[in-house]
């Protein structure tokens, strides 16, 4: 990005950084700026990843694909930085900005183009996620990288159900209930080998048909979500010290997974790097107050 400030003799402003390998959320405030992110910027420098953007205090304008949002607190928006924008800020500004790695939002909402989009916090789900973000931040010096990356996953999957309407009154109502209980049974059952769509749609007294048209709604199928569960469940546990005792082979079955090799190839799709490499680069956690 770019920045301008108009006044570059006195100019005060400050972070509160906290990041993991897998997220960050900075809480900032500055006098007066500009940022730009221009179409060559674009180019020579990209960056497919979201920013989850929700002032405290102030106002800021963002403008991007020709639209422009006025923010105000609890009225946050989805941030692109595959595309152009400016933002313009005020004096009075203090706002959260979270670092979200696109498949996180892309493959929940099955999309291969990026997203950029309003969002309304000042009540129902958007309320939940506005909370979630600012509870992450207060306990900033409690939370384990471990737990930071847990309620972020949580947040993310929240955000996605929000944008894709599911916290909203014009959502189908059975059908967003009966996705809310297969995402909570499957969550549940991870590591059951032998869980399929036609099994869980059984256990649950609904037909697959349901479960299906259900998931289809949110932009997902049963077994891609089973999948992008147990590689949660194998991400979790290669991070937790209590699975240290057990093998890459050892925790592919414990997962659900029917070999480890099948547990190599799409833990390297989905998270760019095998079971191997997580497990021995350990949780990164970094918390860092900057002022200027």
């Amino acid at each position: 990005m770019s920045y301008r400030y108009p006044h570059t003799d006195d100019f005060h402003a400050g972070t509160i950084r906290q990041c993991t390998d897998t997220y960050q959320l900075v809480q900032w405030w500055s006098d007066t700026i500009k940022y730009t992110r221009t179409a060559g910027q674009v180019r020579h420098e990209p960056d497919e990843d979201y920013r989850l953007l929700l002032p405290v205090a102030g106002e800021l304008v963002l403008r991007q694909d020709d639209q422009e949002l006025r923010l105000v607190p609890e009225a946050g928006c989805l941030l692109t930085f595959a595309a152009p924008f400016e933002i313009l800020q005020d004096d009075s500004m203090r706002a959260f900005i979270m670092s979200i790695p696109a498949q996180e939002v892309n493959g929940r909402l099955n999309r291969s183009s990026p997203l950029a989009t309003g969002l309304d916090l000042t009540s129902g789900l958007g309320r939940v996620v506005g909370g979630m973000l600012t509870g992450l931040h207060e306990e900033r010096d409690t939370l384990t990288s471990d737990q930071f990356d847990a309620v972020s996953d949580r947040l993310v999957e929240l955000l996605c159900m929000l944008v894709a309407g599911d916290g909203r009154p014009t959502a189908p109502g059975h059908l967003a209930e009966v996705e809310t209980v297969v995402r909570r049974y499957i969550r549940e059952h991870a590591a059951d080998p032998g869980m399929t769509g036609a099994s869980m749609a059984q256990a649950l007294g609904w037909s697959l048909r349901q479960v299906q048209l259900a998931l289809q709604h949110a932009g997902t199928t049963p077994r891609e979500l089973i999948r992008e569960e147990r590689l949660r469940l194998v991400r979790d546990r290669l991070r937790a010290p209590a699975y240290r005792h057990m093998t890459i082979t050892e925790l592919a079955y414990a997962s659900g997974f029917s070999s480890s090799s099948a547990l190599s190839t799409a833990f390297r799709q989905r998270f760019g790097v095998c079971p191997r490499e997580m497990r021995h680069a350990g949780p990164r956690s970094v918390s860092e107050t900057r002022r200027s």
